[in-house]
């Protein structure tokens, strides 16, 4: 298979990235219906500087971004490859720019949240180092929720 990626680094206001946290929700929402009024309050999109997008043939497919956890740490958020694009490992891909692009700006561990039924996701971010840990704020508590981090 012979795609040609393209990876850009953007912030939150790209219609692409936009467009895709848009689809992003609508998974979720179907996909846990009964957790919409627990989880929306942690579900803003707030300006992000720190935004990877991939395209695929000049389409956007996939996308991740990360904020200041602490003085150390980042987190992870807003995942997504759409699903004409998995299997390609796109989303290893998003998370090691995003690692990168933390540690270029001096931050030493990442943190995220998926909820349990991501089977996939969590079996993804354990192949890539990271392991489960109680959950943090603003999740603690919520046992749907499943917490990881990593050093990068």
């Amino acid at each position: 298979m012979n795609n040609k990626i393209e990876i850009i680094k953007t912030t939150s206001e790209n219609p692409d990235f936009v467009t895709l946290i848009a689809a992003l929700d609508k998974s979720l929402w179907e996909r846990y219906p009964e957790l919409k009024t627990n989880y929306w309050g942690n579900n803003v999109i707030e300006l992000n500087p720190n935004v990877i997008i991939i395209y695929l043939e000049n389409k956007p497919v996939a996308c991740g971004c990360f904020k200041k956890y602490d003085k150390n740490t980042i987190e992870i958020k807003r995942m997504f490859v759409s699903p004409e694009a998995r299997g390609l490992g796109l989303a290893q891909k998003i998370l090691q720019e995003l690692e990168f692009w933390a540690h270029d700006l001096g931050y030493a561990a990442s943190v995220l949240e998926t909820l349990y039924r991501q089977k996939e996701a969590i079996s993804l971010y354990q192949k890539v180092g990271y392991v489960i840990v109680d959950n943090y704020e603003p999740y603690v508590g919520l046992e749907n929720s499943i917490c990881m981090r990593k050093q990068i």
